[in-house]
């Protein structure tokens, strides 16, 4: 009889963690969106749509479901060329949805002479990988939620992916039941609370911290915006989602006081922290295991501009 009990628990564990995602998943793919060959992934370049073309391989791996048409990939018009943002779903028990986003555009090549590649590691293959975690840990799930996962285009040069598919009409049954959404921005490095920790912007604009911490697994923990005098909530990719009056918050770790890489050629593999990147995802993963439609349903307050 032991034997049995310790073959079923043997069995257990293996099968709880093969639904972890491992280092070396999270170091692949923040390394491949940050790596010299995609050249600063800047919007309109052939390394550009590089970039979303491995986001959309990563989602059909993890059996995505379009989010319109028969494709990840949702053009929207740059300056008379065709770019791409990458959007797929998970299916879950409610049609209910939780996105969860990030832009993988960054500004491309500088005139150096020694390191002219802006890899943008932390701004932001670190949301998208994220993000991709998040989808890769509910690979083999059927979520309570179901889930939106969102890559954005051009956010450097003014949030117009984020923007075009914000207004993109064929996702309104999409935002028509979109609870909330996730948009991870510069998550590679450990935050001024330690590590498995986040802040989220604009805080004080709605109960989604509060509402998500009261389940969080394995004290991850998400802290109120310490530079809230930035106005961070109305500067990144949410803030397209906050138009539509969708509880819309960006997630980060980035010590603002200390971020010397950001905009800068060494934003690259040098400063990630893949544990605690690792750790994140995972927890993240967990938390969102336990909410439903039920015990998660943001709101905001009369606080936010929309």
């Amino acid at each position: 009889m032991k034997k049995i009990t310790y073959l079923t628990l043997s069995l257990f564990s293996i099968f709880t963690f093969a639904q972890e995602v491992s280092q070396e998943r999270v170091k692949t793919i923040i390394s491949t969106l940050a790596s010299d060959e995609m050249k600063g992934r800047e919007i309109g370049t052939p390394e550009n749509d590089n970039a979303a073309n491995y986001i959309a391989s990563i989602f059909k791996e993890n059996n995505l479901e379009y989010c319109t048409g028969n494709s990840y990939l949702i053009p929207f018009d740059y300056k008379g060329k065709t770019a791409y943002n990458v959007c797929g779903i998970k299916k879950g028990k409610s049609e209910k949805n939780l996105a969860f986003s990030g832009h993988f555009d960054h500004i491309g090549t500088s005139n150096s002479s020694e390191d002219n590649i802006y890899n943008g590691a932390d701004d932001d293959a670190s949301g998208i990988t994220a993000l991709t975690g998040i989808s890769d840990y509910f690979k083999n799930k059927t979520p309570e939620f179901s889930m939106v996962f969102m890559a954005f285009n051009g956010e450097e040069k003014g949030m117009l992916g984020s923007r075009a598919i914000s207004k993109d009409k064929n996702l309104d049954k999409i935002y028509n039941n979109m609870t909330a959404l996730f948009n991870f921005e510069m998550v590679a490095t450990e935050s001024q609370w330690g590590k498995n920790a986040l802040y989220m912007t604009g805080d004080g604009f709605s109960d989604l911290d509060e509402l998500f911490n009261k389940n969080a697994v394995n004290g991850l923990k998400i802290n109120a915006d310490p530079y809230s005098e930035q106005q961070l909530f109305y500067r990144s990719d949410n803030v397209s989602f906050v138009k539509k009056k969708i509880i819309a918050h960006s997630f980060s770790t980035v010590d603002m006081s200390k971020a010397t890489h950001y905009h800068q050629e060494k934003d690259d593999m040098s400063i990630v922290d893949v544990g605690n990147m690792t750790q994140i995802i995972n927890n993240f993963g967990k938390t969102l295991d336990k909410l439903n439609p039920k015990n998660f349903a943001p709101k905001y307050n009369d606080q936010v501009k929309f």
